[in-house]
């Protein structure tokens, strides 16, 4: 069966199928299955690269073929009211390297959607969101500004229609990406005390199941890489904001883990470590099988940090991978966690009473990335979790009914059936992809 002829129509869900149809034996049992699968994906490891605060649109909604920035004859035909002069702004390139968001709470999302019509960019009049800066929400970058994140879409894939997994902000958005939930708990050694919280979690007792729990009971090694420093705290798009400390055994809105029960009771604090553990175990050839890779407020593109500083972080984890052995077999996922307050003219799509949010950039990385690939399904970092559990986990899922330890969440999001799947981005036939390694700080066009 020749996958590459398939082509990338094929339907997700038999995507699995075929690549087990590869392997003679497939029917034995299911552990015999995955073993065969395992065997026939020459993925090993899976790098997942978050980022802050970009919205698709503003990062590539003018990348040829993509659902961009609706244009006729170069100029955008949609645009959002400015309340205080009554012109509606259209989207516009913007040329700087730091940008001012806007808000992007529960009830920011709710605002800037519009039941659909995508255009309450600009609806808001506070003392921490002067209006000349709002109108910085319905600018655009291109290749002039984020030429490396452009060659990876045009040499990998690049995902259209992603989708952060929850309509809020950045706490809850990591919680899902670990986790496929964000909740508040009452009791830390009791997930049945956790209750749906979409905007206010809290910071430090997280009771139900995430991820790793997974991953730890079925002795698949796994890392949690923080880059030390500080985050905002707040999620209004303020240029006034205190800044928090950050650091691998330090609860944060982008280092939830530490406030995992299960993380501590598994004894897995450990794999919590700084960025710097990243760069020596490629090096030493020690990566974990799933590795997550989050920044600090400079390398993050959370505004006001620079663009090119975070641009400059990712390319240098992208070619620490690819500079390895480890190119051959690691899935590199790169995504920016919430849209921070700028504009992007698609609709989410809605599961449940969560999500899902607004969209995001997207891009997948690998030597077996399929070169060029646009992928229109549709996608949130649920889809991460799936193929996490699809690739070492025999497709077990978070799932409260299953997984050994209930919570009360609402759902099993990797199992929602609008969700689309990751092994479509992929070609394990094709001849690997060389890899593209960029200079971390290129020069401005």
């Amino acid at each position: 069966m020749n996958l590459k002829r398939l082509g990338y129509l094929a339907p997700a869900a038999l995507l699995p199928l075929m690549l087990l149809a590869l392997s003679p034996g497939r029917h034995n049992s299911p552990a015999a299955a995955h073993a065969a699968r395992r065997t026939t994906i020459p993925i090993q490891h899976i790098v997942i690269i978050m980022q802050e605060n970009r919205s698709f649109d503003q990062y590539f909604g003018t990348y040829p073929g993509a659902n961009g920035i609706p244009m006729q004859n170069g100029v955008p035909t949609v645009c959002c009211p400015d309340p205080r002069t009554g012109v509606c702004v259209k989207p516009y390139h913007d040329s700087n390297d730091v940008n001012a968001g806007g808000p992007h709470d529960a009830s920011s999302a709710v605002t800037d959607v519009d039941n659909g019509a995508m255009d309450g960019f600009l609806q808001y009049d506070t003392a921490s969101t002067p209006k000349p800066k709002m109108l910085e929400v319905m600018g655009y970058h291109d290749a002039r500004e984020i030429p490396n994140y452009w060659a990876y879409a045009k040499n990998f894939v690049l995902q259209d229609n992603m989708y952060e997994p929850n309509a809020s902000w950045s706490l809850p958005c990591h919680l899902f990406m670990v986790s496929e939930w964000s909740a508040h708990c009452t009791d830390p050694n009791n997930p049945a005390t956790c209750t749906n919280a979409l905007q206010n979690p809290g910071s430090s007792n997280y009771a139900w199941t995430d991820l790793t729990y997974l991953l730890y009971k079925n002795n698949i090694s796994w890392a949690y890489y923080v880059t030390a420093g500080f985050t905002p705290d707040t999620d209004d798009g303020s240029d006034h904001y205190t800044p928090q400390p950050q650091a691998a055994g330090t609860p944060s809105i982008w280092n939830p883990l530490p406030a995992f029960t299960t993380v501590k009771n598994d004894g897995q604090t450990n794999n919590i470590q700084a960025l710097g553990n990243f760069f020596s175990a490629v090096k030493n050839g020690t990566l974990p099988q799933v590795s997550w890779i989050v920044p600090d407020m400079v390398h993050s593109e959370h505004p006001l940090g620079k663009i090119s500083d975070g641009q400059a972080h990712v390319t240098r984890c992208i070619n620490a991978i690819m500079n390895s052995p480890y190119w051959q077999n690691t899935a590199i996922f790169l995504s920016w966690d919430d849209w921070g307050g700028f504009y992007d003219h698609v609709p989410p799509v809605v599961v449940d009473q969560n999500g899902y949010g607004l969209r995001v950039p997207g891009l997948v990385i690998s030597a077996y990335a399929r070169p060029g690939l646009i992928d229109h399904q549709t996608l949130s970092f649920d889809a991460y979790a799936k193929f996490i559990e699809d690739v070492f986990l025999n497709s077990q899922r978070l799932d409260p009914n299953t997984d050994g330890r209930p919570d009360p969440r609402p759902d099993v999001r990797e199992n929602q059936t609008v969700l689309g799947d990751l092994m479509s981005d992929f070609d394990f036939t094709q001849s690997p992809n060389p890899p593209l390694t960029l200079p971390p700080y290129p020069r401005r066009r």
